[in-house]
């Protein structure tokens, strides 16, 4: 907690990080502030103005800006709290992102470009296309030495025209930036230029896990990782998920790769068999239609279980040039696939129709028109407008 003193405060909206309406509230600066505004690819702090919560912090030039729901009385005393959870996790993970850094450098000669602290891993782009999976085993082993040497971390600042500014690694200064320069020193490891939070020693980093390599832009890799208490949480969401499926595998968890496999082979037989059945059952029932004695001029089917293939052989079989098929399946109450088949220019009228009543799309060709259905309930209407055309149609003849 910290004691300071409103200096300002006015107006402002706030668009929400995952997108949506903007937020109505106001930008408070204070004469001092302990949170930490977004910056250097570490999120900004959490907390409290008394009782009002600060929901984004950012920077404006030397100011920290707060945004917060409720107006805040400029010159008033003010007590403010920070969230020490979210602080110290982005603690961990920007010392974690420094030490990697550096003994990834040091080791391989791979320079980082850029990072980010996500929500639930974190990033660093490395200069380089390629990072070996020995290689990321080699590093992680070495920046976990290092967190057991429990190595301290200092922050010292240096005036901007101090020449030790030349020796210090850096990505270069913000073009609006002002006043001393300051570094984070690694004891014996690393010395960086950086405006964000760390801990006191590596020790407090607990533990680095190297999750693996992505691949990056213009020919880089991204190395993704989690520090601290982020690996403890990965674990523990690890054991639920072996917890889970051991209950329904009904095997060790040495045994689940190979339990899947064995289900995975199972399901592809069964969708291949299911499959024939499905063509099997489409010739029986268009047999079926042209055994039936009389006219045959409309053909409507509804099924559950289908796909394209299905209603395609169905048409195939009973052919189009006088009969008008109309074919849909999927949930009734969901959204599924319906084929328009028949001569030529009755389809070509008639398919847009059907799918504007389906709340579908659908494209035709050649006495075919076939596509996406969000309204199969509504198939009723369409056997409608499908009758009286025929009606109208025999009128005419």
């Amino acid at each position: 907690q910290f004691a300071t003193r409103v200096v300002s405060c006015r107006e402002a909206e706030l668009r929400p990080e995952g997108g949506g309406e903007p937020v109505r509230g106001f930008q408070v600066v204070l004469e001092d502030t302990i949170l930490f505004p977004e910056g250097g690819g570490q999120p900004d702090d959490r907390g409290l103005i008394g009782d009002v919560p600060v929901l984004r912090v950012t920077r404006r030039g030397a100011e920290a800006v707060h945004f917060v729901p409720a107006a805040l009385e400029p010159g008033a005393e003010v007590l403010l709290s920070l969230d020490w959870e979210r602080r110290f996790d982005h603690m961990q993970q920007h010392s974690g992102q420094h030490l990697i850094t550096a003994i990834a450098e040091q080791m391989f000669g791979f320079k980082t470009t850029s990072w980010e602290l996500g929500r639930q891993r974190s990033l660093i782009e490395l200069d380089t296309p390629l990072v070996t999976a020995e290689q990321v085993e080699a590093l992680e082993r070495s920046v976990n030495e290092k967190i057991r040497d429990r190595v301290p971390v200092t922050v010292r600042e240096l005036a901007a025209d101090d020449p030790e500014i030349e020796t210090v690694r850096s990505r270069g200064l913000p073009d609006n930036h002002m006043g001393p320069v300051r570094v984070v020193d690694i004891k014996g490891i690393d010395s960086n230029m950086c405006c964000g939070t760390h801990v006191s020693n590596l020790s407090d980093l607990q533990v680095i896990k190297l999750l693996g390599t992505e691949k990056g832009k213009k020919n880089k890799t991204n190395l993704v990782f989690l520090t601290g208490n982020r690996v403890l949480k990965s674990i523990e969401q690890s054991h639920s998920t072996e917890k889970a499926l051991t209950s329904l595998l009904k095997n060790g968890p040495g045994e689940h790769v190979e339990a899947v496999r064995r289900l995975q082979s199972s399901v592809k037989l069964l969708q291949k068999n299911n499959l024939n059945l499905l063509r099997d059952i489409a010739v029986l029932i268009a047999r079926d239609f042209k055994s039936q004695p009389g006219p045959r001029q409309l053909f409507v089917l509804h099924r559950k279980e289908g796909d394209s293939e299905f209603m395609n052989i169905i048409a195939n079989e009973i052919g189009t040039e006088e009969t008008l098929l109309f074919l849909t399946v999927g949930d009734e109450k969901e959204a599924g696939l319906f084929l328009l088949a028949g001569p030529a220019e009755a389809v070509e009228n008639l398919g847009p129709r059907v799918a504007e009543l389906l709340g579908g799309k659908g494209a035709g060709k050649r006495g075919r028109f076939q596509g996406k259905a969000a309204k199969m309930s509504r198939r009723g209407e369409v056997q409608a407008l499908l009758q009286e055309f025929i009606s109208e149609r025999s009128s005419e003849a």
